[in-house]
């Protein structure tokens, strides 16, 4: 058994790891490095930042703004964003509401009328706010 990454998924880990080097805020990353507490506005604009590149839901399918990304390209991801230190995934929308409104949800409820989760002016883990 061959537990070695084949070349495609080697050549997705460097796309990643490229380009997390060149998107992560230096300031996030110290703080992550720092042991820092981060905020509400740190998180969310780690999440924009990935959505802004379609990165911020790797688990959906992309028809609901995932990436389609098969496990060993999610495990990928995850590493390399621990190996750069980025801040994590808010998990109760992108892991929780999320998966079950698509599975469930009214059609109304699919088109975003609870979240943008993978908007680049949203954030997954917050509701949108009430009209």
């Amino acid at each position: 058994m061959d537990l070695n990454y084949s070349q495609e998924e080697s050549a997705f880990r460097d796309e990643v790891r490229g380009w997390l080097k060149a998107n992560l805020p230096q300031d996030l990353r110290q703080k992550i490095a720092n042991y820092e507490e981060l905020g509400r506005d740190d998180l969310l604009r780690w999440h924009r930042i990935l959505a802004k590149k379609g990165w911020v839901a790797p688990a959906w399918p992309k028809e609901w703004g995932g990436t389609d990304w098969n496990v060993v390209q999610r495990y990928i991801f995850e590493e390399e964003c621990g190996f750069a230190g980025t801040p994590p995934l808010i998990p109760f929308g992108l892991a929780m509401c999320g998966p079950v409104l698509l599975r469930f949800g009214t059609p109304e409820q699919k088109k975003g009328t609870w979240c943008s989760a993978t908007s680049s002016r949203r954030s997954a883990a917050l509701p949108a706010p009430r009209r």
